[in-house]
């Protein structure tokens, strides 16, 4: 079996309101563990418990997630601000 190789390069990825896309999961996730709370005996004698602590995670991990985000937002910010060298200069010498 031949290892396959692609024929062409991979696009660039799609840049989005990324911040803003994990905020909204993030309330969405924290929503629904709000919207199952009245119903956690239900859940408890049905066995399905584990769908409100899953909502809750989900809110838990999202904020993980906006932390990160805005992170690499502000970066890459901070690094389209800052001035590209070029090939043939090197940092800390003068001419």
């Amino acid at each position: 079996m031949a290892k396959w190789t692609p024929k062409h390069e991979a696009p660039e990825p799609l840049e989005g309101p990324v911040v803003a896309t994990i905020t909204g999961g993030t309330i969405l996730w924290f929503v629904l563990f709000l919207v199952q709370l009245p119903f956690y005996g239900w859940f408890d004698d049905h066995g399905h418990l584990w769908w409100v602590w899953t909502c809750l995670a989900g809110a838990g991990l999202g904020l993980i997630g906006i932390w990160y985000v805005r992170g690499r937002d502000a970066a890459l910010k901070r690094a389209a601000a800052t001035p590209q060298a070029g090939p043939g200069d090197t940092p800390g010498t003068t001419a």
